[in-house]
């Protein structure tokens, strides 16, 4: 699990800048050199997603709101987002860098990270792939597409790297400068520490990235409340510890009403459709949930419920309980609707009952996901969502490297 005599370089970290607001510039030579808002919606309450760095400069930032970003900088050009074509441009940039570094993992839709092995593990030598990597990526992709690599002895220090300098950084941290090469990070700098975390660390006495890097296994241990805190202490060493392995905990969809649909009949056809599509995507990963979740954002008045389920993943049985709460909604003035299912297991780990006819329908809704594969989108659907069946389309988050398929020709650029 841990080299403990050697910690040569053996990563190399990709993060692409600005990604979706660098693509919308690529795509459109106007807005090159110019502040830039990526959205889903112009409406002032409406949140941005991707700032371009002209946009940064004035403190736009994801998640920061329409109205406040006009504030902030009164020439910001906003634009609705075009995931189909932000997974287009993730998949030739995937392309293009294989002829330089093979890649080890893709990590998210703008971050890779590549192996350094051998001859490739020399500081010289590191230097020049990464500066291959991004010539290569300019000419073959877009000269808008700048990226910041750190080179270090692990990927999570490689990553940290990546934060140091941008846009267009490169930065090669060796282990021996280790850890205090990081000490100058904020606390929520390092990949891991949101708030919530940084208000843990404080009240152990930790406040900065130095202290973070000074502070010994059991402080450590106690700050994280876990063995993850030991795990820390040696990553901040530059030793390589092998990846834990993730498991979905949540699967689900949100999406913000248009003004047409802000009624109690567009609410519950939007609500259908989200529960259909989160739904195919649950069987295409091979998934079961024992939980939902339904959400009503409202101007005046919010709504959820929650609900317990026997293991499925048919769409029919969800459905079902999403018309039973159905009559105790509170919610008033709806903008934005959400599905979320929950306490997932795979297939493998589940076993129906053999009471209902969980496996009978879920078999149906897998022939229907097979009839949209094969004739398109929403050749078949719920009845209920009539209205709404063309809303909520699929877009591709930044944790997210491609775009769910609900049917033959979907997400096509074209």
């Amino acid at each position: 699990m841990l080299e403990r005599d050697r910690r040569p370089l053996r990563s190399l970290f990709l993060d692409l800048n600005s990604y979706f607001a660098s693509v919308e510039q690529q795509e459109h030579p106007e807005l090159r050199g110019r502040p830039v808002g990526v959205g889903a919606v112009e409406a002032e309450s409406g949140t941005i997603i991707a700032a371009s760095y002209e946009a940064k400069a004035f403190g736009v930032r994801t998640g920061t709101k329409v109205g406040e970003a006009r504030q902030l900088c009164p020439e910001i050009v906003l634009v609705h987002g075009n995931h189909k074509t932000y997974a287009a441009y993730h998949n030739a940039i995937l392309k293009a860098v294989e002829d330089v570094l093979p890649v080890e993992k893709v990590r998210s839709v703008d971050e890779m990270s590549f192996r350094l092995i051998g001859e490739e593990a020399e500081p010289a030598r590191a230097i020049e792939l990464a500066k291959a990597l991004k010539t290569i990526i300019r000419e073959r992709v877009g000269e808008c597409l700048r990226c910041s690599i750190g080179i270090a002895p692990n990927t999570f220090v490689a990553k940290l790297g990546t934060e140091m300098q941008k846009p267009d950084g490169l930065v090669l941290i060796e282990g021996h400068a280790l850890p205090d090469r990081l000490a100058c990070l904020r606390l929520t700098d390092f990949t891991g520490i949101n708030r919530r975390m940084e208000i843990r660390l404080q009240a152990q006495g930790i406040f900065t990235g130095a202290d973070l890097c000074r502070a010994s296994q059991d402080l450590l241990h106690r700050a994280f409340g876990s063995v993850i805190g030991e795990r820390w202490w040696y990553l901040l060493r530059g030793y390589e510890l092998v990846e834990e392995p993730t498991q979905r905990r949540t699967l689900g969809h949100s999406h913000v009403l248009p003004p047409r649909l802000r009624t109690e009949e567009g609410t519950r056809e939007v609500l259908l459709r989200l529960l259909h599509k989160a739904a195919a995507r649950l069987r295409s990963e091979g998934l079961w949930a024992e939980g939902m979740a339904v959400s009503v954002r409202g101007i005046r008045q919010n709504w959820s419920f929650k609900t317990r389920m026997p293991p499925t993943q048919d769409t029919h049985t969800m459905q079902e309980h999403v018309l039973k709460a159905w009559p105790q909604r509170t919610f008033a003035a709806p903008i934005q609707v959400g599905v979320t299912f929950y306490d997932l297991k795979p297939s493998a780990e589940v076993t129906p009952s053999l009471f209902d006819s969980t496996v009978e329908r879920a078999d149906l809704s897998r022939a229907v996901d097979k009839l949209n594969h094969k004739f398109g989108k929403n050749s078949v659907f719920l009845a209920g969502m009539e209205h709404a069946k063309d809303t909520a389309q699929e877009r591709i988050a930044f944790n997210k490297t491609q775009l769910f398929s609900e049917g033959k020709d979907d997400n096509v650029v074209e």
